[in-house]
């Protein structure tokens, strides 16, 4: 895994978490929700390929 990623991850959770924050204190609780669910989207989509390369990886290991 690279290092870019693990801060790119950091990255996109320190702005979510920033924009919810201030959607929620400005009575926004719908857009908030949105913003989390696409920073989750965003980084799931970063760690598919590396989830997939890891069981692809155990199998191969225990394949006879």
């Amino acid at each position: 895994m690279e290092i870019g990623l693990i801060f790119k991850i950091a990255a996109v959770g320190i702005l979510v978490t920033i924009l919810s924050q201030v959607l929620k204190h400005s009575g926004r609780e719908e857009h908030a929700f949105l913003i989390s669910l696409a920073g989750l989207i965003l980084v799931l989509s970063w760690i598919v390929p590396y989830i997939y390369d890891l069981f692809d990886t155990v199998q191969t290991l225990f394949s006879f």
